[in-house]
């Protein structure tokens, strides 16, 4: 029994294999999400399918075509997109400012990584007219393997 006491000389310490374990499953616990992401790009890679999540649909209304098609080709000047589809004429209602509002809006589809995600709401903010622009993203849970190929190709920076 001494022995046993003797490695930790505190009463009621708990002995240093327990917190070693503890130690080890907090650390576990935070590095899984990282560990996880590593191991399905790797099964990608190898298998050459597709992990669901690394593209994402970006959507932005705009007040006119001629807006939409500025803020289209500055993202795709900048590599953060390799494809925006133009949706004429969506009708939008919305609360701002205690009213419901209505309008006509463009709407943009931005297909782009969702690691740019991020970055691109950030320079839409920047240079979109609106006070508060409608930016959201959804990620695509799959897609065909060429297609996301080219879209990863068209956002290589040269």
């Amino acid at each position: 029994m001494d022995r046993l006491g003797s490695r930790c000389p505190l009463p009621g310490c708990p002995r240093p294999s327990v917190l070693l374990c503890l130690l080890i499953l907090t650390a576990s616990f935070l590095t899984y999400p990282m560990l996880r992401t590593l191991s399905q790009q790797l099964l990608s890679v190898v298998t050459g399918s597709y992990v669901s999540g690394t593209y994402s649909i970006v959507f932005v209304n705009c007040p006119n075509e001629q807006i939409a098609r500025d803020i289209a080709r500055a993202i795709l000047d900048k590599k953060l997109t390799a494809s925006v589809n133009i949706l004429p004429k969506a009708s939008s209602l919305y609360y701002w400012n205690g009213e419901i509002e209505e309008a006509t809006e463009i709407l943009l589809l931005i297909k782009t990584k969702t690691s740019k995600v991020h970055m691109l709401s950030s320079y839409i903010r920047l240079v979109h007219p609106f006070e508060i622009p409608e930016v959201f993203s959804l990620p695509m849970d799959q897609g065909d393997v060429h297609y996301l190929k080219w879209l990863e190709e068209g956002m290589e920076e040269e």
